[in-house]
């Protein structure tokens, strides 16, 4: 499964590094990094990490896709 975080809209506040630490990190005070590639023991995590986004920045799916505006 892949995932895509729309950066633009992420506002740092963190839930994704809290509940799937070994996919989502916080590098500084609200840059955040991610494994677009997520591993087969962390997908629940991450579906409950893109649930608990407040600005639901956090696309899910086998074919995650995004398109330049």
């Amino acid at each position: 499964m892949r995932i895509v975080v729309d950066l633009t809209r992420c506002q740092g506040y963190a839930q994704c590094v809290f509940l799937a630490p070994e996919v989502f990190e916080l590098h500084g005070e609200e840059a955040l990094l991610y494994n677009p590639a997520v591993p087969d023991d962390q997908l629940e995590r991450v579906r409950q990490a893109a649930a608990a986004c407040p600005v639901q920045a956090i696309v899910v799916g086998e074919e995650v896709t995004v398109s330049a505006r």
